[in-house]
Order: C-alpha cells, then sequence, then structure tokens
C-alpha cells in the first residue's frame, strides 16, 4: 500500500515562479506555528511532569500540575519557552516538510508514473524528515525544557539560557541530549508521516479524488490526530529519558546520568516501567489537536500557494 499518484499531479501542475521546496518550507513553518500555539500548554505539562522529582514530587498529577502552575504563574506559565519553539518549531516543521516532499518527488521519480509508494518508502520519506529537523529541534528543545521547568529566578528567556550554556559548556551543552533526540525523530516522524500519508492516500482512492487539496479540512484534521498518536505512542519512553537527559545537571557533581543507557537504568531501578510514561496524559491530549493543526496550516497554506 502506498501513496497516490496525486502527488505526482499536483507537482507537475505548480505554476512557475516559486519553487517546490519554497512552497514547502512556507507550508511547513506555516503548521509549525499553528502546532506551537496549539500544544504548548500540554507540552509544559508533559514536562513537567516527566522531569519532577520523584522522592519529593511538586505535582501528584496532570491536574494538579495544571492547578498549581495557573495559580502560581497564570496563564502565561503554561506559555513558558514558547518564544523558542515559536522560531524553533517554524524551522522544524518547514525542515520536517521538505525534506518529506523531496524524498517522496525521489521515490515517485525511482518507481515510474504512475506507480504507489510502498509504506516502507513512506516511513523512510518521514525518518529522514526527522533527522534532518533534529538537527534544530535538539537544542530548540533543550532550550525549551529548561525554561519549562524553571519556575523560580536562573534564565531570563531563551536567549539568555543560550548564552549562559555556550559560555559555560560550548556548543556540545546547547546539543545536550542530541543522541536520544535524533532516535526518536528518527522513529517518531517515520510512523508520524506514514500514518498521515497512509490515510490521506485510502481516503483519496476511497472517494476518487484526484489531488489532495480536494480532501475535506475534518478529514486533514482527523488525519493529523492520528498522525500525532503514531509518533507518541511509539516514541514516549525515548521523549521522557530525553527530557530528563536536556534537564540534567552538566557538571559531573550535579549530573545524574552519564549516558542514555544509564539514565534508562536507574529510570527503570527507580521507577519500574512507569517511569518512562509519566506526563503521557497531556501528551497524548496534545497530539490531536496539535497535530491537527499541524497539517490543517500546511494544507492550508500549500493550497493558496497553489492558487
Amino acid at each position: 500500500m502506498s501513496t497516490l499518484v496525486a502527488e505526482t499531479i499536483q507537482i507537475g501542475d505548480q505554476k512557475p515562479g516559486v519553487s517546490q521546496a519554497v512552497k514547502d518550507c512556507i507550508s511547513g513553518t506555516v503548521g509549525g506555528i499553528f502546532q506551537v500555539f496549539t500544544g504548548q500548554p500540554f507540552d509544559t505539562v508533559k514536562v513537567r511532569l516527566q522531569t519532577q522529582s520523584t522522592t519529593n514530587p511538586l505535582y501528584t498529577g496532570m491536574l494538579d500540575c495544571v492547578k498549581k502552575t495557573h495559580a502560581k504563574e497564570g496563564f502565561t506559565g503554561f506559555y513558558k519557552g514558547t518564544m523558542t519553539p515559536l522560531v524553533g518549531i517554524g524551522a522544524c516543521v518547514s525542515i520536517q516538510f521538505v525534506v518529506l516532499e523531496a524524498m517522496k518527488r525521489h521515490f515517485t521519480t525511482k518507481n515510474g508514473a504512475g506507480e504507489f509508494l510502498s509504506n516502507g518508502q513512506l516511513y523512510l520519506a518521514g525518518a529522514a524528515s526527522g533527522v534532518a529537523n533534529s538537527i534544530v529541534s535538539g537544542p530548540v528543545e533543550h532550550i525549551r525544557t529548561r525554561l519549562q521547568v524553571q519556575t523560580g529566578t536562573g534564565y531570563s528567556g531563551p536567549l539568555d539560557c543560550i548564552r549562559q550554556i555556550y559560555r559555560s559548556h560550548g556548543i556540545a551543552g546547547i546539543y545536550k541530549g542530541q543522541a536520544i533526540t535524533m532516535a526518536r525523530e528518527f522513529q517518531g516522524y517515520g510512523a508520524y508521516f506514514l500514518a498521515y500519508e497512509y490515510l490521506v492516500q485510502e481516503a483519496m482512492k476511497k472517494d476518487g479524488l484526484k489531488s489532495r487539496s480536494e480532501l475535506p479540512t475534518w478529514k486533514v484534521c482527523a488525519f493529523g490526530a492520528a498522525a500525532g498518536y503514531a509518533m507518541w505512542l511509539t516514541i514516549y519512553p525515548m521523549d521522557a529519558i530525553k527530557s530528563k537527559l536536556q534537564t540534567d545537571g552538566f557538571s559531573p557533581e550535579n549530573k545524574k546520568y552519564n549516558s542514555v543507557l544509564d539514565c534508562a537504568r536507574k529510570t527503570f531501578a527507580k521507577e519500574g516501567l512507569a517511569g518512562f510514561f509519566r506526563g503521557i496524559g497531556p501528551c497524548l491530549l496534545r497530539a490531536a489537536p496539535a497535530n491537527a493543526a499541524t497539517f490543517v496550516g500546511f494544507e492550508m497554506a500549500m493550497r493558496v500557494l497553489k492558487d
């Protein structure tokens, strides 16, 4: 099973003047901005639950975290660190879609006109987009995560956070947790775009559509939400480890974990399997609206740029 040749038809129908890669980039940026504004409050709660102390936890659960965050920091507390992902995630999502669409065109050319892309090709296209995206998403998520868990003084904002970390630990400090981020992005976006493109393909075949722009918005939302679940349900333990590593100390005396495997071992020894799934509630609540918004933003922008 694979994606429809409607992708090839649409590429051929693009009007000259603006390259397809630029259109993919602009549309991806729009999708990324939609994602940030929709998903940031859920992500803040998720990260705080993932990284809180197990011996003296601040929150008893998701709702308690929401209540305490609002009581202490107000509504803006849920949008801590938003500027970093607003700029960074826009870039990340644009990279994802540029690489994804380029890989799909590559596989379409390789298969020949009229041939579908296989599920394996869709997965590899998504995985490639995730690896490319990790170059930006690694440091963006590192800075955002540190700001999200900060409840007192420390960093005055994302630029101050970057300055302090770079001054003391160099570029390696900015890219803390990069290995697990790259692994997460490979699997996550492989599953993410496979799910979305597969559902688009099936809907187009069933309804006899020639272009994905003919898909109704509600289906784009539903497929985007499903893609979000396909991603998070397959990578959440890796994300939990990533959050723990990226909020860990830098110096040997302040570090809890020496590596990805050390973090996994210590988490399992202290918390069992449940330790890898702390904060999954807000994550799954976020998956549907945030990823639906991402694809709606992307598809809407593509339709505007096509016209």
